[in-house]
């Protein structure tokens, strides 16, 4: 499943193609793509077209466009979901599941594929709501968000201080400008479950999966299984580090991608696999000491690890 770097790869190619632009067109090709869509409150195309989009946000593995209409289209890549800009009359992408025609001031007609082919991302019109600390919901890579003609006072900030009530019970993620390391560390220290179960908890943190958790955990040196509040503050401060460390090294690379699965909006893959200390190098030596490393059955996937250089203790 793509992860914070994956998604911030995409939400970053996507800001300057849809910000400023207006969705004239909608098509949907695979209804189960709007399985999170909530058709009481209308019909997704209805709600869509004609909409201006403010901006591209995301928190955590979450990616949304605000709408002038004060709602806002949530986009969840799941296993193998795809945004792909496309010029009008490219050939169809094959596992083509929603098409947005948009209209930009600059860069005139684009289309907005939203290819999944294992059906597991979605897209869905949400309300919005006032974020709970009352700072900006999301990255959004704008310093803006104040109120304009559009009217979406919020919680003082605009736009930029609303979250998809989809959204709002995601915690912060580490590169958020408005993540707390202090209350994430106490949130932390409160947990007995084994570390990587809380680095995957997004309600905890956001936008860590099985990949980065394996990555960050053997740069600090730390058991998956290590009960959380055994770690001391300044191995809990280390593990931070080592998470935001990790995260920012695979935006540099544009994310990992083992296959065409995980593309970004030009449909190129990421090349941070090549980077990778752990995960997916079971038998090979450990980069740091030699030992081989293994790779054990975690809940319904797996961990990596090297067992001289992050012991259970």
């Amino acid at each position: 499943m793509p992860e914070l770097p994956e998604v911030e790869v995409v939400r970053a190619g996507l800001a300057p193609a849809v910000t400023g632009a207006v969705i004239v067109g909608v098509e949907v090709f695979e209804p189960r793509s709007l399985r999170r869509h909530d058709s009481a409150s209308g019909h997704f195309a209805d709600l869509l077209q004609s909409r201006g989009v403010l901006a591209a946000v995301r928190r955590g593995k979450f990616l949304w466009l605000p709408l002038d209409s004060g709602r806002a289209l949530v986009v969840h890549l799941g296993m193998s979901g795809q945004v792909l800009l496309r010029s009008p009359g490219s050939d169809t992408d094959r596992h083509l599941r929603i098409r947005l025609q948009i209209e930009h001031p600059e860069h005139g007609e684009l289309w907005v594929n939203f290819v999944d082919q294992r059906i597991f991302g979605s897209m869905a019109v949400d309300s919005m709501q006032p974020t709970r600390d009352g700072l900006t919901a999301g990255y959004s890579g704008l310093a803006g968000g104040a109120t304009g003609a559009d009217g979406l006072a919020g919680s003082g900030l605009g736009w930029s201080g609303l979250i998809p009530s989809q959204v709002a019970h995601i915690a912060r993620d580490p590169l958020d400008p408005g993540f707390s390391a202090p209350l994430f560390l106490a949130a932390l220290a409160r947990k007995k479950t084994g570390i990587k179960r809380a680095l995957l908890d997004q309600t905890l943190i956001s936008g860590i999966g099985n990949i980065y958790a394996d990555e960050a955990l053997f740069e600090a040196r730390v058991h998956y299984e290590q009960p959380a509040d055994s770690l001391s503050p300044a191995k809990g401060r280390a593990l931070l580090g080592a998470v935001r460390s990790i995260l920012n090294r695979a935006l540099a690379e544009g994310g990992t991608s083992f296959d065409a699965q995980y593309v970004n909006v030009n449909g190129q893959s990421g090349y941070f696999s090549h980077r990778l200390n752990t995960y997916g190098r079971q038998g090979l030596p450990c980069p740091r000491c030699g030992t081989l490393l293994v790779r054990q059955q975690f809940m319904n996937r797996s961990s990596h690890l090297c067992p001289r250089c992050q012991r259970l203790r």
